[in-house]
């Protein structure tokens, strides 16, 4: 275990705040050679953030097939959290049975794999290549069940544009955005005008979507090195969303209490939105109408964020965790997933599943949502190249852009800090 590398990470960041929801009665635990198939109780634990899709319902449907198992659901508020609690006790004590990982920190997992139990060899061609070769150390060990990936459309208030004289068919939108990011930002100047409000919810969010087009945007892929303050393209998407930001951002970075007020209070009238951010919309601004997807996105494709479930070898019940996570990544639970909280399938069979690609969505407007992400992730033709530090450097980087937007700092000044910081890690 690279132990200077784990306090590190626990330096970064404060431990997690998770809120569990015991899901049936109290049971007793068991080694890590228990099995969800057997007589013995068996308490499982499974720690989330954001919103995975798995329901109340959903977990309670394992228990009713496996009597003698319950499950506890913890969910980390974002996941930042859920990372620093993650690295704070891996190979150590207080994971949960199965604990999710995000792929912006994938890289940093893959250096401790060995920690982790590994996915059961004739389940590998159950999700898509690259999903699969991004989790596989170099023993050849798939160490992540696949569960979503996030290819990108755009949400918009569908309302809030006809206030503003602008197309509220969802075909008439993607055709106004076709084009490159200046065309979005270029709508964006129109609906400020128009209504003196913000166009989009923070320069943050904004930038992730313009970043992941990038094939490399903070790390050699070759040899690790950081190029990241002297990267061309990076300074360049600093400085064009930082210009579009001063008169067409809400200013409310993402995961804030008043950026989820916003999606409902009209603070900002588009955001970027990958799949499974359809369920966080809703979830939070379960009463708001006028939202609703368009089939296009700035510049192309782009996929925003996607996750894997981890097994830490060392849990007291490894053997029905790694059945519990076989059954949650299979077809049957990622589509009712998606369903719940619109989490896009990253399994082979979901992807062709009826129900995905004839699926709507009465919330975003009746949006045939299915059909418009498949076509979404059919355009993303960039896999990012994110290496053993991508997560910390792109963390310093949203911290860079929020000191310009609260007013903290100037642009130039904000870039140097970052800079600054990159410098130290590694």
């Amino acid at each position: 275990m690279k132990s200077r590398a784990l306090r590190r990470a626990a330096a970064a960041a404060a431990a997690a705040s998770a809120t569990a929801l015991v899901l049936a009665g109290c049971a007793g635990s068991s080694d890590s050679s228990s099995s969800g198939s057997g007589d013995e109780e068996v308490e499982l634990t499974i720690a989330t953030f954001n919103d995975f899709g798995y329901t109340d319902e959903l977990l309670q449907e394992y228990m009713d097939e496996h009597p003698n198992v319950t499950i506890v659901h913890n969910r980390a508020a974002t996941s930042n959290d859920a990372r620093a609690n993650y690295f704070q006790k891996l190979g150590k004590t207080g994971l949960a049975d199965i604990e999710a990982i995000e792929v912006d920190w994938l890289p940093e997992v893959m250096e401790y794999a060995d920690l982790l139990a590994p996915v059961p060899a004739d389940l590998s061609d159950r999700w898509l290549d690259w999903k699969v070769e991004a989790a596989t150390d170099a023993e050849g060990n798939l160490i992540g069940y696949g569960t979503d990936i996030g290819p990108e459309g755009v949400c918009y208030r569908s309302d809030l544009f006809a206030e503003a004289g602008l197309p509220t068919d969802r075909d008439e939108v993607a055709a106004m955005l076709e084009g490159d990011w200046s065309t979005y930002f270029e709508m964006g100047e129109q609906y400020v005008e128009a209504t003196g409000n913000a166009f989009f919810d923070s320069a943050g969010g904004t930038y992730q979507g313009m970043v992941n087009q990038l094939p490399a945007a903070y790390e050699d892929p070759e040899t690790g090195e950081i190029t990241a303050t002297e990267n061309p393209e990076v300074a360049d998407i600093y400085d064009q969303v930082l210009e579009a930001s001063a008169n067409q951002s809400a200013h409310l970075g993402q995961w804030s209490d008043d950026w989820f007020a916003g999606l409902s209070n009209g603070a900002f009238a588009t955001m970027l939105c990958p799949g499974w951010m359809l369920g966080v919309i809703e979830g939070n601004a379960a009463d708001t109408t006028g939202w609703d997807i368009a089939n296009v996105f700035p510049n192309g494709g782009g996929n925003w964020g996607g996750s894997y479930l981890t097994v830490p070898g060392n849990g007291a019940n490894v053997e029905a965790a790694q059945e519990l996570a076989d059954w949650l990544t299979a077809p049957e639970q990622q589509i009712k997933a998606f369903e719940a909280a619109g989490t896009f399938p990253s399994q082979n069979e979901a992807l062709t599943d009826p129900t995905l690609l004839e699926a709507t969505n009465a919330y975003f407007n009746d949006a045939p949502v299915g059909s418009i992400l498949s076509d979404r992730a059919n355009a993303v033709t960039v896999s990012p190249f994110k290496g053993e530090y991508y997560f910390q450097i792109n963390d310093a980087m949203q911290q860079a852009l929020t000191r310009v937007e609260d007013g903290t700092q100037d642009a130039q000044t904000s870039w140097d800090q970052w800079v600054s910081e990159v410098e130290l890690i590694g």
